[in-house]
């Protein structure tokens, strides 16, 4: 069982940066793949960026490319997604999650076995 607590979220202005933090407690996090995925309201919970477990291997959607980077810290249990020059469609509810393995599907949200409860990122034009 793996607990998934994000933060960092907050109200930024376009062009800015935010750097989400998610915190992992309980057996397995040093071997899983972590990953975030986001959700703008009345929209699907689209994949962000993953990670394997040991930083080896990573991935993001097209759209965060040079913008995005996700890093993890498996000595203290932490994820993290730095994100610079926000954009208004950028706005969503982000959300960390935990993966068994890194695949070839690692994009898509049924990998996943562990989800946070999401933070707020809201980018004003």
């Amino acid at each position: 069982q793996m607990v998934l607590v994000e933060s960092g979220g907050g109200l930024v202005q376009a062009g800015g940066s935010l750097r989400l933090s998610c915190a992992a407690s309980g057996r397995g996090f040093s071997s899983a793949t972590m990953g975030w995925f986001r959700q703008a309201p009345g929209k699907e919970r689209l994949f962000v960026a993953a990670i394997s477990w040991n930083g080896g291997s990573t991935r993001y959607r097209d759209s965060v490319k040079g913008r995005f980077t996700i890093s993890r810290d498996n000595a203290r249990n932490m994820v993290y997604l730095q994100m610079n020059s926000l954009k208004p469609e950028d706005t969503a509810v982000y959300y960390c999650a935990a993966a068994t393995f890194w695949s070839s599907t690692i994009t898509t949200r049924g990998e996943y076995n562990y989800w946070g409860q999401g933070t707020q990122v809201t980018v004003s034009s």
